[in-house]
């Protein structure tokens, strides 16, 4: 393959991240079981309807490259024929002009390239929506710049609203530190001000953010994270790492209102615009209103594309419960319809419900690129870190093994953020453990990340199903720095994409937004097959992927990801007409170019959501 080495054009730079639990532990209690397998019965989770499909006219895509993404090589058909949201046809000319019968709406793609819709495997889409509101701090070169953006954006923000700002790095500062307490005083001295760094995992805050929050200099720190303190002294100085990030960020007044519907429609713009059609948040829970933004959604039918959640572990039973609450509001009785159901889906998916649904739990096993959780040292460990330095554990063991014994059997699928290979064994050592107890089952667990498995690890996960999604978003910026911290082996052998194909496995591709700047597709492709890092670097060249199998990553492995392999992911009679058009086909231009590509128009049940604007 002949991939260049030049830098590959990411906005800001993404590194792998974790939000972990706030400050106690997680446990996994258990509801009735009546009302566990009733949601279980209506098929895992949160469902609804989407929008009333009156369109019926048949629509014929011809003229161009249409690749259906069905098997191991690339398939191409002359025409594809869509109706009432569905793929009626897709094949030779001469019998799609049968399928489509009289006076179809024809479209000529005009030499662009036709796909099935892409599908977020690992995103934060509702998080990412709210980050549209706050300040954004990427780029940010100084504290003293830092302020200046927060204290513009305390003047858009209304009176007993939080300050809130995102997606610094302070490795980027000229200070090489996050701002201190007294700095973000200066934004305001009695508005509660945090700002969160582009990981997610690290944050500070003023003194008004810290009495909001109920925390003081006695408060202990929590298991799994820090609160940064003044040199001798227990005082808080400002910083904070994850649990404890995520034990303030918690406290953050809801939004509501208009504002509540922004967040939801305008971060599925932004999804579409990049040729999703389905969408995910990782971690629904991550913010205390969460579920209600959620729900916002659901009653006002905001949502034009699909949206999977996974459940924060910590509010698995908050979560369950909303979901049974909606599912039973919106369908009355098994088999029935009530009148608040607005319309059927085209796929008949009664696991959506407007568009939402609840498909699985959420861990969080370690931290990022720092604080990976590994079985062997750094040989470089981060600045602060001791030798022999090995990242830490974030759940312990019998809570993660109580949720697969839980949910195994369920609906429910049990996604896993790891890093690191101890993360890993982790994860393994529950789902051979469940197996072990309750039988092999089509769970499908997915390892988040899953930056770095050992040989031996992927002979565990072929045996028991897990299917990993891999941060390649991660690799422009966050390449060199694991090329350095973890070392030459372990970096040649992360993200292991050409390790996956030899083997036959699936795996899907993830952008994690808004730790990546963007939940942009096309450079997760891009990088798969380059792999190369900011600097030029090719981080592990044996694992560079070709550009179908890249694409396989991002359709049919990513709707057999979520379980949904049976309406979308490829272009086959009777799935949903969820299609993305792009400018130029991946399969025929430079891998060095890929990046370039852009989404022309996206198309979801038959109906566009998104066209590229004329210049």
């Amino acid at each position: 393959m002949n991939c260049s080495s030049l830098p590959v054009r990411w906005p800001a730079a993404p590194v792998p991240f974790a939000f972990s639990r706030q400050g106690q532990s997680s446990r996994v209690t258990r509801l009735s079981v009546r009302s566990l397998l009733s949601l279980v019965a209506m098929v895992g989770g949160l469902a609804v309807a989407g929008p009333a499909w009156a369109q019926s006219a048949t629509t014929v895509y011809r003229g161009g490259d249409i690749l259906t993404m069905r098997g191991e090589t690339p398939e191409y058909v002359e025409q594809l024929v869509v109706r009432d949201g569905k793929i009626v046809f897709a094949g030779a000319a001469a019998e799609a002009t049968k399928q489509a019968g009289a006076n179809p709406r024809v479209v000529d793609l005009a030499g662009k390239t036709l796909l099935p819709g892409f599908i977020d495997t690992h995103g934060h889409m509702v998080y990412f929506g709210k980050n549209l509101i706050d300040a954004n701090l990427r780029g940010a070169k100084s504290i003293a710049e830092i302020i200046s953006r927060m204290q513009a954006q305390a003047k858009r923000m209304p009176a007993g609203a939080w300050i809130v700002g995102f997606g610094y790095q302070a490795r980027d500062l000229a200070e090489k530190r996050p701002p201190s307490l007294e700095e973000l005083n200066q934004v305001s001295a009695d508005r509660p001000v945090l700002v969160v760094d582009n990981s997610g995992h690290l944050g500070s805050g003023n003194s008004a953010v810290y009495k909001a929050s109920g925390i003081t200099a006695a408060t202990d720190d929590p298991e799994g994270g820090k609160f940064d303190r003044k040199p001798g002294s227990r005082e808080l100085n400002g910083p904070m790492e994850e649990t404890a990030l995520n034990a303030v960020r918690s406290q953050r007044p809801p939004f509501t209102g208009e504002l509540a519907d922004e967040v939801i429609t305008g971060a599925a713009a932004v999804w579409a615009s990049h040729g999703q059609t389905t969408a995910q948040d990782a971690g629904i829970g991550l913010g205390n209103d969460d579920i209600s933004i959620v729900r916002n959604a659901i009653d006002k039918n905001l949502l034009k594309i699909d949206l999977y959640l996974c459940a924060k572990d910590s509010v698995t039973d908050e979560s369950i419960n909303a979901a049974y609450a909606v599912a039973t509001e919106f369908n009355a009785k098994p088999g029935e319809t009530s009148a608040k159901l607005l319309a059927a889906r085209p796929d008949l998916d009664k696991r959506y419900i407007n568009r939402v649904r609840l498909g699985g739990i959420k861990f969080w096993l370690d931290g990022s690129l720092d604080t990976a959780w590994f079985t062997q040292p750094y040989p470089n460990p981060p600045p602060g870190k001791e030798e022999g330095y090995r990242g830490y554990q974030q759940v312990p063991t019998e809570v993660l093994d109580a949720a697969f014994d839980r949910f195994w059997t369920s609906g429910l699928q049990l996604n896993m953020h790891m890093n690191g290979d101890a993360a890993a064994d982790q994860a393994l050592n529950a789902i051979e453990r469940a197996i072990a107890k309750h039988g092999a089952r089509d769970h499908r667990p997915v390892f988040i990340h899953a930056s770095y498995l050992r040989p031996d690890q992927i002979d565990r996960i072929k045996k028991c199903g897990a299917v990993p999604t891999f941060l390649t978003a991660s690799i422009t910026s966050g390449g060199d720095a694991v090329i350095h911290m973890w070392g030459p082996e372990r970096a040649a052998r992360s993200l292991a994409g050409q390790t996956f194909v030899n083997r036959k496995l699936p795996f899907t591709l993830s952008h994690d937004a808004p730790v990546s700047p963007s939940p942009a597709i096309m450079p997760l492709v891009a990088l798969a097959v380059t792999r190369v890092s900011g600097r030029g670097t090719i981080v592990g060249p044996d694992e560079r992927v070709s550009p179908y199998h890249a694409l396989r990553a991002v359709t049919a492995h990513a709707a057999y990801q979520i379980k949904e392999e049976q309406a979308k992911g490829t272009l086959e009679a009777g799935k949903l007409a969820d299609l993305v058009i792009l400018d130029r086909n991946p399969l025929k231009v430079p891998p060095e170019k890929i990046i370039d590509i852009s989404v022309v128009e996206t198309i979801k049940e038959g109906t566009t959501i998104f066209t590229k604007p004329a210049r």
